[in-house]
């Protein structure tokens, strides 16, 4: 492969947004089928990942999606999906294309987030609720058998709060660690 520069890109138009979805698709088809079958991959995609959700996750629950790109060719090779809440920000989606991984973009991505969050807590329309949580952090959810990732969250700082088994729906369930990485804006982490 030849030497590529990325950068991160706000989505926002409905090409750009259904363009994600169908990365959804690729990625998913490609990584979870084997974790938890085309069943549930399939319907997970349908729910959770098409380009309606995804419109109505920014519209009506305060997400904002992303892209990493190529600068050349403006090719999504993965997305990001954030959404403020009051223990800082959640990372509901982050995902890189198969030929992409171990370059560094997720890396790239977390630390993103990271700067979103450390900006999201100080805006004067934070959700972030200081009264309850006086550590703010990013958080995600993991499927437990997905073991590269949890390793590459834990070399990020990322820590395993909790357990969490989930119902979809069609009989379907998510069993998944919470992880987390906490911060302040005194210590980088």
């Amino acid at each position: 492969m030849r030497c590529m520069t990325f950068k991160i890109k706000k989505l926002e138009t409905d090409k750009e947004l259904d363009n994600v979805a169908a990365l959804a698709k690729e990625i998913w088809t490609e990584h979870y089928t084997p974790l938890i079958g085309p069943a549930q991959t399939e319907y997970m995609l349908r729910v959770f990942q098409s380009p309606e959700r995804i419109k109505t996750d920014i519209r009506e629950r305060n997400f904002s999606y992303f892209a990493v790109v190529s600068e050349d060719s403006e090719e999504q090779i993965a997305y990001l999906a954030l959404q403020p809440d009051e223990r800082g920000v959640f990372i509901s989606k982050i995902y890189v294309k198969k030929e992409f991984r171990r370059l560094g973009i997720a890396k790239m991505l977390i630390r993103f987030s990271l700067d979103f969050a450390k900006e999201e807590i100080k805006s004067p329309n934070s959700v972030f609720d200081a009264s309850k949580n006086t550590r703010p952090c990013l958080w995600l959810t993991v499927n437990k058998g997905n073991s590269g990732p949890i390793e590459f969250y834990k070399k990020e700082g990322f820590v395993i709060d909790n357990e969490a088994v989930t119902d979809i729906g069609h009989d379907f369930y998510m069993n998944d660690y919470i992880m987390t990485l906490y911060f302040d804006d005194e210590k980088e982490c």
